[in-house]
């Protein structure tokens, strides 16, 4: 249910021990957009953590972390965002449990945060599902849930209405992510860098390595050399060329870097532009074909198609569409 001015409503749960990085976040993050109206939903009638005998954790729990709204506003809510807590072991009152299952019965986007995807979990709505959570609760999931597929080291997963990110770092691009779905990826990129974040990164990318990134500047020149140059012909000969590295070599510092092999980031890079330029351009589908490496349009339709799922003309009128609707920005 739309707000009483079109916007899309995200509710946060605040919930007893609660990360209050993991509300701050996408509060702050959906908030940078004027498309959205965010609530912080809880028991107003409780602290935000437990009545526990135990002294407070030095993980920074939200003790001061108070709703804005009632439990009962979740019930209106178009993206219901579920963050992380402390000790997922311990149970969540079923008011809260109750709110996150009608939200998921009745077709609302919903966002789990690190350890939020427990809470997720316990309602039964991801039996079957891929998911995932930070990398030092997937054992404690699979083995607590073992309906649930449990994805490693993830920064984030959709599957169908449900988004589950690792830690509060991955909340930030599960929250673009969202943005991008709703209102294409120029909005996301503004609101990326509103908050000073890079461009949000793909599910596929990991939430860490094991190898710690060299000690040399890295490979971002030639990564930003590829952008400038993404209508060419890019090969991983010519990167390296550019990184003045051997092949070999460049191809491990750019997987360790960036999560990914050299031309699959290409590509990534090459659909990001794509998508830029059909929400904010009127060039025709050939123009963008050859202005992002994509050759010819034929390759481009079968390519853009296979990877977003629609049409470039189509994709361009959905965004078409939502730039008349949606409110304007600052």
């Amino acid at each position: 249910m739309r707000s009483r001015d079109d916007r899309t409503i995200v509710a946060i749960l605040a919930m007893p021990r609660v990360y209050s990085l993991d509300v701050s976040i996408p509060a702050h993050v959906f908030g940078q957009h004027p498309g959205y109206r965010v609530l912080v939903c809880g028991d107003q009638n409780l602290d935000a953590v437990d009545d526990s005998s135990d002294p407070p954790s030095h993980i920074d729990v939200a003790a001061d972390i108070r709703p804005t709204h009632s439990l009962s506003d979740v019930e209106y809510a178009d993206i219901v965002v579920v963050p992380g807590y402390e000790n997922p072991s311990l149970p969540i009152p079923d008011d809260y449990l109750k709110a996150v299952q009608l939200a998921g019965e009745r077709g609302a986007r919903v966002v789990a945060v690190c350890t939020g995807v427990f809470a997720l979990a316990a309602t039964g709505m991801l039996d079957g599902k891929t998911a995932t959570t930070h990398w030092q609760y997937t054992d404690q999931l699979r083995t607590t849930y073992p309906g649930v597929d449990v994805a490693e080291n993830r920064l984030f997963v959709e599957d169908g209405a449900v988004l589950t990110s690792a830690g509060a770092g991955s909340g930030i691009d599960a929250c673009l992510h969202v943005i991008q779905s709703d209102f294409g990826t120029t909005v996301a990129d503004d609101v990326a860098k509103d908050v000073v974040f890079s461009a949000a990164r793909s599910a596929n990318e990991p939430q860490y390595t094991d190898v710690p990134p060299p000690p040399r500047a890295g490979l971002r020149a030639t990564r930003e050399w590829v952008i400038e140059n993404i209508g060419s012909s890019i090969t991983v000969q010519r990167m390296a060329d550019h990184s003045r590295l051997s092949r070999r070599t460049f191809i491990r510092h750019f997987v360790r870097e960036t999560g990914m092999p050299p031309m699959h980031w290409v590509a990534r890079q090459r659909i990001l532009g794509a998508r830029r330029l059909l929400e904010s351009s009127d060039w025709s589908v050939e123009r963008i074909a050859g202005a992002t490496g994509f050759g010819t349009a034929a390759n481009f339709r079968n390519i853009f198609r296979r990877e977003v799922g629609v049409t470039p003309t189509a994709y361009r009128k959905t965004h078409a569409a939502m730039a008349v609707t949606r409110p304007h920005t600052r």
